[in-house]
């Protein structure tokens, strides 16, 4: 599973990346049917018939970018950035790969896989998913999808940005509602992707920035908050957060630890999400291929997307560990967070706080790829 996301992010050829694309599911979809939930077979079932489903798409387009893409077949990546194809083509290209990234990401309506099998999959998985699979969808954004179509993603950018604003607003009402817990951090999860659509549609460095930053935060906060659920459910073996409550005085480290992550997710001022958004945000404002009212509309929606998601997150907070009623266990079950699992929550919160205190550390390196690709946008 590691070789399989690690060679996606680092493979140079289209084919390479493709073989790791799908090498990687299968260890997701033996985690999922071995050591799922009761519905376990049903939500492996289902991950692996949209994630397989959308490969079909990435294979063609792999296979069509690379025969027809020039007068000599070739799957590399740096010589595929300089290549032009007619725009009729570049569309059907553009499409294929972003039905394929739009299943991983996960981008509405093809979402639906998501919380089901955060719902049924174990907590160890969940991290996995939400730390690196889920960015494998929106690296292929980037990395294919607005480098080697740069004119296809003109087009199709204004309905990226639609969709992803709509994202934001419908994935943090829908994680409202959830009585499950790690159905609620799912949709947080969906929620967030909209706003690295939103900045990969932006075509600006700024949002293309903001993006890439949201992408790497994103992925240390969301498996966080999973690793946190996955301790608090080994102490009180519920799941749904109308059961929980009252556990703040007995588990003061977890209690602390998920507080702060929490806030995190909200995007709190000196955390990496509180940075990674407002990058997006001046991105889409100062993008020059749109209009002053849709911007002033985009942000607007943005914005009350940001009001609701502390509304579900701070509602999780409390149900859990101070809820309605006081939570009645074991005794033997109230032992806090030890050693390992704060080295664990620590070790994955400091990135979360470096990044936003500097988060020029992350953006001095994606800054001359980013111009690269940008370049290439406007000039080739």
């Amino acid at each position: 599973m590691y070789s399989g996301q690690i060679g996606s992010f680092s493979s140079r050829d289209l084919l390479l990346f493709f073989i790791m694309w799908e090498f990687e599911l299968i260890p997701v979809y033996l985690l999922l049917s071995m050591w799922g939930g009761k519905k376990r077979l049903y939500s492996a079932t289902k991950f692996i018939l949209y994630t397989a489903g959308g490969s079909i798409f990435l294979l063609i387009g792999v296979l069509g970018i690379g025969l027809y893409g020039s007068n000599e077949p070739t799957l590399n990546f740096e010589t595929l950035a300089n290549q032009s194809y007619p725009v009729a083509l570049e569309r059907i290209f553009y499409i294929g790969f972003l039905i394929a990234f739009a299943v991983k990401s996960p981008i509405i309506p093809l979402h639906t896989w998501l919380p089901d099998t955060h719902g049924e999959a174990h907590y160890s998985t969940c991290m996995l998913l939400a730390g690196i699979l889920l960015k494998m969808g929106a690296y292929g954004l980037v990395r294919i999808n607005m480098e080697l179509l740069p004119h296809a993603h003109s087009i199709f950018s204004p309905w990226l940005i639609i969709v992803g604003t709509i994202q934001i607003i419908y994935a943090a009402s829908t994680s409202l509602g959830q009585r499950n817990l790690k159905k609620r951090i799912a949709y947080s999860s969906v929620s967030h992707m909209g706003f690295i659509i939103i900045g990969i549609g932006s075509i600006t460095d700024t949002g293309l920035n903001g993006a890439i930053l949201q992408i790497i935060s994103h992925g240390f906060i969301g498996a966080a908050l999973f690793f946190l659920a996955g301790t608090s459910y080994d102490r009180m073996r519920l799941v749904y957060l109308d059961e929980m409550g009252g556990m703040a005085i007995s588990i003061p480290k977890i209690f602390t630890m998920f507080s702060i992550l929490s806030m995190a997710s909200l995007a709190l001022p000196g955390m990496s999400g509180f940075v990674a958004e407002l990058i997006v945000f001046f991105g889409i404002i100062t993008s020059q291929k749109y209009f002053l009212m849709p911007k002033i509309l985009i942000t607007f929606v943005m914005a009350i997307g940001m009001i609701l998601t502390p509304i579900y997150s701070l509602s999780m907070s409390r149900q859990m560990f101070y809820g309605y009623k006081p939570f009645n266990a074991l005794s033997s079950y109230f032992f806090d967070s030890g050693p390992r699992e704060l080295f664990v929550s620590i070790s994955i919160f400091l990135p979360v706080i470096g990044i936003g205190i500097y988060p020029d550390f992350v953006l001095s390196l994606s800054g001359e790829k980013v111009e690269t690709i940008l370049y290439n946008y406007f000039y080739r």
